[in-house]
């Protein structure tokens, strides 16, 4: 399939960007609602919301800046990944956290999630326990500034352990920790990440063995997700428990970046797309051209 953007895409996106600073010509499915839209809320053809990974684009940046710069380009929400210069990490004060929470409660951005670095597929067992503690903490502090979830990863399959002791491993500990993060209102995101992990097959089995409805999975935009039996098969794998998406630069075109969207549309998805792209020395640009081609898609 030839995942080149179309002309009428093309025209449609270049129609986006033209706005710069402004408010954008937002496209319009056939059929749609044609009720106004503004750039901070979903669009009429969507429930889906626009946000942003902190990793990379935004590491640098504290969190009045988040806010600010979200605010200008109309995302809607930011998943803050650990060790980055915002600091939203355990280590804060009750004070500290109530002032995150506060910050984010009186803007029209939403903290929709804590990105973390925590894993379970280790064949250590005590770095395994290690882990399952601090994910607690995390959630904790998620719950203590406001936000929805965490987001939570497998990276690897260990050479010495065969792959299906791991992945009912690591869905174990997903099952332990699923109703901690109920008590705290929040979900865990389980992204789909690392090297044979990431195979869709893998994740469906591991959410079946975690089997709580507060774990699911976020959605990573891997080429992976083309492998086996295909984008739509794999995607089918794991659709009824997708609760945020993570999105790569659209202009990638070995991608399927429309499909991805129609699908999501199609299951009523309501949740973050969440974009994860690199630095650059005129980030509001980048994010406005992100947000116009991520409505082009939508709109083809």
């Amino acid at each position: 399939m030839n995942h080149t953007p179309s002309p009428t895409t093309r025209r449609r996106f270049l129609q986006c960007a033209s706005l710069g600073t402004g408010a954008l010509a937002l496209p319009t499915l056939r059929g749609a609602d044609h009720a106004p839209a503004s750039p901070g809320n979903p669009t009429p053809q969507t429930r889906m919301r626009l946000g942003l990974v902190t990793y990379n684009l935004a590491k640098d940046w504290d969190v009045p800046t988040i806010i600010r710069n979200c605010s200008d380009t109309g995302f809607q929400g930011v998943e803050l990944r650990t060790t980055h210069a915002h600091r939203v990490e355990v280590s804060l004060s009750p004070a500290e956290r109530a002032d995150v929470r506060k910050r984010f409660q009186d803007s029209p951005v939403q903290l929709m999630g804590l990105g973390s670095a925590f894993d379970y597929h280790t064949p250590d067992p005590a770095k395994l326990a290690r882990d399952i503690e601090a994910t607690r903490a995390y959630i904790v502090l998620a719950h203590d500034v406001g936000a929805t979830g965490v987001k939570v990863r497998p990276n690897g399959l260990p050479k010495e352990v065969p792959v299906e002791k791991t992945l009912e491993q690591i869905g174990r500990a997903l099952r332990q920790l699923g109703p901690f993060a109920a008590d705290h209102g929040q979900q865990l995101r389980l992204e789909v990440h690392g090297a044979g992990t990431s195979l869709l097959p893998h994740i469906r089995t591991i959410i079946d063995v975690a089997n709580h409805p507060n774990v699911g999975v976020c959605w990573n935009s891997n080429a992976t997700d083309l492998e086996g039996q295909g984008f739509d098969h794999n995607f089918n794998l794991v659709q009824p428990k997708i609760f945020a998406v993570h999105m790569r630069d659209l202009f990638i075109a070995d991608y399927p970046w429309r499909r991805l969207l129609q699908k999501l549309n199609q299951i009523g998805f309501s949740g973050f797309c969440l974009a994860e792209i690199g630095e650059s020395t005129d980030p509001l640009r980048v994010m406005r051209y992100f947000k116009a081609l991520w409505l082009a898609y939508q709109a083809t």
